[in-house]
């Protein structure tokens, strides 16, 4: 019973929480939606590819944007321009833990200034009425845990709720997530925490709910190739067939071709894990030219 009632969110994640993948999860069940994260100075530059990145369909509804970046005033003119454009919250890229991303002072490094922060919180904050969000790690590395500062700041400064990614920047994904510094942020602010992190069923999902407290749970790698992870109940084959079609039709309709080609690949790929002979089947895909021909061969091997 408990598992049914969890709120289930899909993480946001770069070249993959595209409008097609996220609306066959919010038709899977998932909750409250995240774009991919969105370059604040490119957007501010008018970039056609990261205009590309904002668009969301109707259906998506509420859907938070992520913002990336480091400036506060770009990070605030570019809030403004998504809340403009229908967001109906805007969440903080503080957990990106890629070398070129925090080589620049954004994602993950952001945690290494609680000061800075401060600016960056109050001053996004002031520039926006919708819903106001971060998302942490555990901190920078093992000598730096301060998920709970980072988090009473934020919470001080007026930010609605805060996703928390448990491990730090020097674990990237390595390792069991210690959902322990999860709990600590659950107790040490009043606005709702959300956890991530190793959640691949949704048993696991409410064994974090049990284990921290957490209010909702976001789920990013075990949903790749599963979207009915958020799904209340088993899903059988035939349903799973049907969502996997669903998807393909979303992508080929919203995405442009080279993009939609792409994307079919890299998906259709992880939905065949498990398959027997998925290794050559996956190398198979991503040789094909065409939409047409990357589905039937997927077909072929269901």
């Amino acid at each position: 019973m408990l598992e049914a009632m969890i709120d289930l969110r899909l993480a946001p994640m770069a070249a993959v929480t595209n409008a097609p993948f996220r609306l066959v999860c919010r038709e899977c069940g998932a909750g409250p939606l995240t774009n991919e994260e969105i370059d604040a100075r490119a957007l501010l530059q008018n970039s056609a590819r990261t205009e590309e990145l904002t668009r969301f369909l109707p259906e998506e509804h509420p859907i938070a944007m992520q913002l990336l970046g480091a400036d506060p005033d770009v990070l605030a003119e570019a809030a403004r321009r998504l809340e403009a454009a229908g967001a109906d919250a805007i969440d903080l890229n503080m957990g990106c833990p890629v070398a070129k991303i925090v080589s620049k002072g954004q994602g993950a490094a952001l945690m290494r200034d609680p000061l800075g922060a401060v600016v960056v919180f109050r001053t996004m904050r002031k520039a926006i009425a919708v819903r106001f969000t971060i998302k942490i790690r555990g901190g920078w590395d093992e000598r730096t845990v301060n998920a709970v500062e980072i988090a009473r700041i934020a919470e001080g400064e007026g930010v609605d709720a805060i996703t928390v990614h448990p491990r730090t920047r020097s674990q990237q994904y390595t390792g069991v997530a210690p959902w322990e510094n999860i709990a600590r942020v659950v107790d040490a602010v009043a606005i709702p925490v959300v956890g991530n992190g190793d959640v691949r069923c949704r048993a696991d999902a409410a064994a974090m709910v049990a284990a921290t407290g957490c209010a909702a749970v976001m789920i990013g790698r075990g949903a790749l190739g599963a979207p009915w992870i958020f799904a209340a109940g088993e899903t059988s084959r035939d349903e799973r067939a049907r969502i996997i079609r669903r998807h393909c039709e979303l992508i080929e309709a919203h995405l442009p071709a080279a993009t939609a080609l792409i994307q079919l690949k890299r998906h259709l790929a992880w939905y065949a894990r498990g398959f027997p002979g998925a290794a050559a089947l996956r190398e198979s895909l991503f040789a094909l030219p065409t939409p047409a021909a990357v589905q039937n061969t997927f077909w072929e091997s269901w």
